[in-house]
């Protein structure tokens, strides 16, 4: 899996930073502790960098979430879709 952030040239590092960590699931508190400052740094640099604008992009190779039926493949190209 990877993770990309699209705007991130608007961030600075540290937003950078808590943006990463934050998209990934974690707590502010976890944040902060893993980046050694408070919680409310966190909060101020996530709110900044969403002020900036930017969006997560998760590419997923393959079928790890169990989605498609690898039997379907021919029937969704007959219908116009991609296959997976």
């Amino acid at each position: 899996m990877q993770v990309e952030i699209r705007g991130a040239e608007r961030l600075s590092f540290r937003e950078r930073q808590v943006v990463v960590l934050k998209e990934t699931g974690l707590s502010g508190e976890a944040v902060a502790r893993r980046l050694g400052i408070s919680p409310a740094t966190v909060a101020t640099l996530y709110n900044r960098a969403k002020t900036k604008g930017y969006q997560v992009v998760i590419v997923i190779e393959g079928d790890p979430l169990g989605l498609y039926d690898p039997s379907e493949g021919s029937e969704a190209a007959a219908e116009g879709g991609t296959e997976a």
